[in-house]
């Protein structure tokens, strides 16, 4: 196994995760932790006001908010998730991130095979 990289997790060594990616002022920050051919870990830190427009993935994702309160549309339905809240955005759903004050997530997508 390759030793890890600066942007990743490193094995057997636990990571405080909102600590794991910093705020900066206007901007959204990451940082992947782990990419692999099925799947991919990345923090994110969202200034007040910042927001990803709607798309769509192809994969499943899991959005983690680690710190702070974020405002997601997910097929055109509001969602409002919060510190410890977990939330499924499906696959091919569209999806927006929008930051409701500075909050930190961490985003576990899933990669499967397509039928």
């Amino acid at each position: 196994m390759a030793p890890p990289t600066q942007r990743q997790l490193p094995p057997a060594e636990p990571m405080p995760l909102a600590e794991g990616v910093q705020y900066a002022f206007g901007s959204i920050v990451s940082r992947t932790l782990l990419k692999t051919d099925t799947g991919t870990l990345t923090l994110f830190a969202f200034d007040e006001g910042q927001e990803l427009s709607e798309h769509t993935a192809p994969f499943n994702a899991l959005v983690q908010v680690l710190d702070g309160t974020a405002n997601l549309v997910i097929g055109g339905r509001p969602v409002t998730v919060q510190r410890g809240e977990l939330v499924l955005m499906p696959a091919d759903i569209p999806h927006a991130v929008r930051a409701g004050g500075r909050f930190k997530m961490l985003l576990t997508m899933f990669r499967t095979p397509q039928k």
